[in-house]
């Protein structure tokens, strides 16, 4: 069996998986060592495993097994080697009385495929497998690989500390390079953020305690606990992580901060590192930034037709301030870049004052807060005025004097965009006029603000609907302005609830969208900030003008399949 180059090529190329500059990077490598194009292109992270295996089983005209083809137990028992089912990547899932139908991440290993017939004296059918996946199933069936490497690196963690006898710290200093340099560790990092990746969380946090340690996931907002290492691992991870963002090995009573990329299944992935000291060791979170799961454009982030276009109107303006608000972790920062990335071109020069840097914006000027050397917001706008740019984003307007420059600047024939700290759009206005800025400037400088919270997606694929009375809605704080004219009329309220499938890990949930309102600062708007009106006021004028709030936005997502209805109650309880 043969697959021809330009047969598996071309389907990743239609399919948007490869560009041709990649292509020839592994033309070249194919070229020098000989190795096959399809081993060569993962390898280098190139396309993923995932891509791969579809391209391989198209080309070949071969199934592609799926988690639930797999057997529950072994099909050959102790008949097969499982070094030969682990280095050959193979495995039997079926048997008949004429043929075995084998899984394997390379369907052209001929030798594989040989071994495998002389072995069952049957005729072998393969079919393609996703080799992370493969390798799961061979560990869950014949034996608990991953914990025979960890404790061959459990091992020679306490070899070497045992070796260390002489106190002092330039030798365990030694021992913990020695430890982060070696594979095993290297790869018991790598695989925690690849699976961390193929799970979609978003942070990992490794937190040591007396005697364990603990390691979570953030998976759509929510943490959820999974298998640690031994404790006895964490002073050696701790030590990988920090080689990995060129931070000081040595230091281990102050907090550092970095970053690095790393790829993972074919993409590039950005990691912010935060580590600080803890009573049993040092905590390390790493914050995950993949585009693939955070595109930075506003059309994919859940804003409704209204809002969007709302949001584009102030974005369509060369001057102004453009504010979204909401808590940490609402999704604010991501907005912000989406709305720089339709911004951005060669007839603009943007520049963006953050702390910290999240993503690297190609084309974007972005500087990075340093307050212990006098490098704040304020300062730093103050400079960046005098660079003529057209656009300024600030990361957050946190004290009188940033926001007093932000205005200046907006009035000054400047597009700025930032983030406040408030609970709903019209609070953004009383909040600015609390810290000291005057109302009048308000009125010329503001164009639009943006509320938003995160709110889980539910999984298409599991999704479960059901019927509820508007008697019941009401009784959760849900009035008729909350619910549609249909359902007013029959009352009643198709909604749907988190199920869990296989797609979705069993949580129900895939992925997260923004439920948001947009707050358009209009002349009756302009007219209650120069009269210092209430927060009450000036939302009840925006919702006359047609500004629907963040909880009427989730409710209309929850009639519309995209979200739970506890889910919208969760993220707009304070509103």
């Amino acid at each position: 069996m043969a697959v021809a180059v330009r047969d598996l090529t071309e389907i990743l190329l239609s399919r948007g998986k490869l560009d041709r500059g990649a292509l020839q990077r592994a033309a070249h490598l194919r070229s020098v060592s000989g190795e096959p194009i399809h081993h060569i292109l993962p390898r280098l992270g190139l396309v993923s495993e995932e891509d791969m295996a579809q391209a391989l089983a198209e080309s070949l005209g071969l199934a592609l097994v799926a988690t639930k083809d797999f057997p529950p137990k072994p099909i050959l028992g102790d008949r097969v080697a499982v070094d030969f089912l682990r280095q050959s990547r193979v495995l039997p899932i079926a048997e008949t009385g004429s043929e075995i139908r084998v899984a394997m991440a390379d369907p052209l290993d001929a030798y594989a495929l040989e071994a495998m017939r002389m072995l069952v004296d049957k005729a072998v059918r393969p079919v393609v497998a996703v080799p992370a996946e493969l390798e799961r199933q061979i560990e869950r069936l014949y034996g608990d690989g991953r914990a025979a490497e960890t404790e061959r690196l459990r091992q020679s963690a306490a070899a070497q500390t045992a070796s260390a006898r002489k106190p002092g710290e330039t030798q365990d200093v030694e021992r913990l390079k020695d430890l982060a340099s070696g594979a095993p560790v290297i790869r018991l990092v790598n695989r925690m953020i690849g699976e961390a990746v193929t799970r979609r969380a978003s942070d990992i946090h490794i937190e040591p305690f007396e005697g364990s340690m603990r390691l979570r996931f953030r998976i759509d907002g929510q943490l959820r606990a999974m298998e640690p290492p031994p404790p006895e691992l964490h002073p050696a991870i701790v030590s990988r992580v920090k080689v990995m963002a060129g931070l000081d090995i040595v230091e281990r009573r102050l907090s550092q901060d970095g970053r690095c990329k790393t790829s993972v299944e074919g993409r590039d992935i950005d990691l912010r590192i935060s580590i600080v000291p803890t009573l049993h060791g040092e905590s390390v979170v790493l914050r995950i930034l993949d585009r693939a799961q955070a595109p930075l454009d506003l059309g994919k982030l859940g804003f409704a037709d209204t809002p969007l276009q709302r949001l584009n109107d102030a974005l369509g303006h060369g001057n102004g301030i453009l504010l979204v608000t909401g808590p940490t972790g609402s999704g604010k920062t991501t907005t912000l870049y989406a709305a720089l990335q339709r911004l951005n071109g060669p007839d603009r020069k943007i520049v963006t004052v953050e702390d910290p840097v999240e993503y690297q914006l190609p084309g974007v000027n972005q500087i990075q807060v340093n307050p212990r050397i006098g490098l704040g917001f304020a300062n730093i706008l103050r400079s960046v005025l005098r660079h003529d740019p057209d656009v300024i984003m600030v990361g957050e307007i946190r004290d009188v004097e940033t926001a007093r420059i932000a205005v200046q600047a907006a009035l000054t024939g400047h597009l700025v965009l930032s983030t406040l700290h408030t609970n709903s759009a019209s609070g953004a206005v009383t909040r600015l006029i609390d810290m000291g800025v005057e109302p009048y400037l308000l009125t010329s400088a503001l164009r639009a603000i943006v509320a938003q919270r995160l709110v889980r997606s539910l999984c298409p694929h599991c999704r479960a609907p059901f019927t509820e009375s508007a008697d019941a809605l009401r009784l959760v704080g849900i009035t008729a302005d909350g619910i549609n004219a249909a359902t007013r009329t029959a009352k009643r309220a198709t909604l749907y609830r988190a199920k869990g499938c296989e797609k979705c890990g069993g949580s129900g949930y895939l992925g997260r969208s923004s439920v948001a309102e947009v707050l358009p600062i209009s002349e009756r708007v302009r007219r209650l900030v120069l009269e210092r009106a209430d927060v009450v006021e000036i939302e009840r004028a925006a919702r006359a003008e047609g500004m629907r709030t963040m909880r009427e936005d989730g409710l209309a997502k929850a009639q519309a399949g995209q979200t739970t209805l506890e889910e919208v109650l969760r993220v707009t309880q304070a509103e």
